[in-house]
C-alpha cells in the first residue's frame, strides 16, 4: 500500500506514523518496520506525526453506514421515498435504529427539506442542515456532520438524498427549475449558453487551447469508467465502449460528446456518521474521516476566476493537510464525473499531476481496473448512476472499498481513499480523505 512506503523525498506518511504512536510498543514497532532509521530519527518523525494528526478536529469521527435506494428509472416513487429507502438501509448497515438519529442533513426535497425528511421518517433531530451546494453537497455534509458531532450538537448524523430526475424528465432540484431572475438566466442564457454542459464545454475548450488536451484524452476517462461499471451489477451502463465510440457519439456541446456526459437517473443514497467510540459496538468496520474541506469560488460560469483552475486547489490542499497525507498516499479516488472534463481538472487541482498534464496522467487507461490509479470504481456518474447530485454515491463507493466489500471491483489493499465532489458549474467543491478504521 502506498501509505506504508518510504522515500527520502517524501519521508514517512504522518497518518501511518500515528498508527505506530497508538500501539503500546510503538517505537520498537516503528524501528522494526524501518530498520534504517535511528532511534533519535524515529522519535523526531513520530513527534511530527503526532502534531500533524492531533490537529485534525475530526480524528474521532467515523462513517458507519452507507446505502443506495433503487436506482435507474423508478416510476411511482417520490424523491422522499428514495431518500427514505436509502436511509433505512444505511441505518441497518450501521446497526442503528432511526430513533438514535439526532442530526439530519438533506437537500432537494421540496420546501424546508430537513423538516420534510425528518417528518417523513418520524425523526426528532436536535440538529439539522439543508445547505445546498450542488453536486458537492453530500461531501460537504460529512464535514458539517463531523463538526456538529465534535462540538456535541448531535451524536448520530443521517445524510440522505433522493431524486426522480429521470422519471420527471427534468433538471429540477428541490422542485424548481431556474427562475428568470437567476443571474445565469439573465446574463448567460440569453447568449445561447446551454447549461450546465455549455459551461463545462467552455472549460474543456480553454484547457485544449492552453495545454493541447484532446477529445481522445477526455474519452479515456469515459472508457475507463465504463470498465469499472462492467464490474458493478448496479450500474446502469455496463456494455464496453471504446475511445472511437465516445468520439462517434453525438456532439452535445463542443467539444463534449454524449459519452462525455453523466447519466440522468432516479435514485437515493444515505450515509450515517457518528463517533468512533459509538462505532465500537456497531456491526461494520468503521471508516474514519481523516481530512475534510469545502469551498466555493463563484456561482455562474462567467464569474469563474479561471476556467482551468477550480476550487479543488484549495479544498484538496486543506483536506490533505488535515489528514497529514499527500496525493501519493491515496489508494483509491472517487472524483465527481458530471463530465469527463470535470475529472481531468479535478485530478490536476487536487495535486495528482501538474496543471495541463491531466491528459497524459490518464492516458493508457491508467484509471481503469488493473491500472495504477484506481478511480471511480463504481462506474461513476458516467456509467453507474447520476440522480441529479452524485456526491453521496462517491462516499458510498469509497466506504465499500475501504471496508473491502466491493466484490469484483475491489481495489486490493485499499486503506486510504479520496472523495471529491463538484457542484454547480465548477462552483463548489468538497474533498474528503477517508481511512480504513
Amino acid at each position: 500500500m502506498a501509505a506504508l512506503q518510504y522515500s527520502p523525498e517524501r519521508g514517512y506518511p504522518y497518518r501511518t506514523c500515528f498508527d505506530y504512536l497508538e500501539a503500546g510498543d510503538s517505537l520498537d514497532v516503528f524501528l522494526d518496520e524501518f530498520p534504517s532509521v535511528s532511534r533519535e530519527q524515529a522519535i523526531a518523525v513520530l513527534e511530527v506525526a503526532r502534531e500533524a494528526v492531533v490537529r485534525s478536529p475530526f480524528k474521532e469521527i467515523a462513517i458507519v453506514g452507507v446505502a443506495e435506494s433503487d436506482l435507474g428509472r423508478v416510476p411511482g416513487k417520490t424523491a422522499a421515498q428514495l431518500a427514505a429507502e436509502a436511509s433505512k438501509a444505511a441505518l441497518e448497515d450501521a446497526g442503528l435504529t432511526k430513533d438514535e438519529v439526532d442530526g439530519v442533513f438533506t437537500f432537494g426535497l421540496e420546501w424546508m427539506p430537513s423538516l420534510f425528511l425528518a417528518e417523513y421518517l418520524n425523526l426528532r433531530p436536535r440538529y439539522s442542515d439543508s445547505t445546498f451546494l450542488g453536486g458537492s453537497t453530500p461531501v460537504a455534509f460529512v464535514e458539517h456532520a463531523a463538526a456538529a458531532i465534535t462540538t456535541g450538537l448531535c451524536q448520530v448524523a443521517l445524510i440522505a438524498y433522493g431524486s426522480t430526475q429521470a422519471s420527471d424528465r427534468s433538471r429540477k432540484l428541490g422542485g424548481r427549475a431556474m427562475e428568470p431572475w437567476f443571474p445565469a438566466m439573465q446574463f448567460e442564457a440569453p447568449f445561447g449558453l446551454l447549461l450546465p454542459i455549455g459551461a463545462y464545454a467552455m472549460a474543456a475548450t480553454r484547457h485544449m487551447h492552453l495545454y493541447g488536451t484532446t477529445s481522445e484524452r477526455l474519452a479515456e476517462i469515459a472508457v475507463a469508467t465504463r470498465k469499472w461499471a462492467a464490474l458493478n451489477p448496479k450500474a446502469m451502463k455496463r456494455e464496453p465502449i471504446t475511445i472511437a465510440d465516445v468520439l462517434a457519439s453525438p456532439m452535445i456541446s463542443s467539444p463534449l460528446h454524449l459519452l462525455d456526459c453523466c447519466l440522468v437517473t432516479d435514485g437515493g443514497g444515505a450515509v450515517v456518521v457518528t463517533t468512533k467510540e459509538r462505532a465500537k459496538d456497531l456491526r461494520r468496520r468503521l471508516v474514519t474521516v481523516l481530512g475534510a474541506a469545502e469551498g466555493h469560488t463563484h456561482q455562474i460560469i462567467s464569474q469563474m476566476p479561471d476556467l482551468c483552475r477550480t476550487g479543488a486547489v484549495e479544498t484538496g490542499a486543506r483536506a490533505f493537510a488535515m489528514a497529514g497525507l499527500r496525493p501519493e498516499d491515496i489508494d483509491v479516488a472517487e472524483i465527481y464525473d458530471s463530465f469527463t472534463i470535470t475529472v481531468l481538472l479535478s485530478l490536476e487541482d487536487l495535486g495528482f499531476c501538474e496543471k495541463g498534464e491531466g491528459g497524459a496522467f490518464i492516458q493508457g487507461q491508467r484509471t481503469a481496473p488493473g491500472g495504477p490509479f484506481p478511480m471511480n470504481t463504481s462506474g461513476g456518474g458516467l456509467s453507474y448512476c447520476h440522480p441529479g447530485v452524485f456526491g453521496i454515491f462517491l462516499i458510498i463507493e469509497a466506504v465499500h472499498q475501504l471496508r473491502g466489500e466491493a466484490e469484483e471491483r475491489q481495489v486490493s489493499g485499499a486503506e486510504v481513499a479520496l472523495v471529491h465532489g463538484t457542484g454547480g458549474v465548477f462552483s463548489s467543491h468538497g474533498t474528503l480523505i477517508l481511512g480504513r478504521g
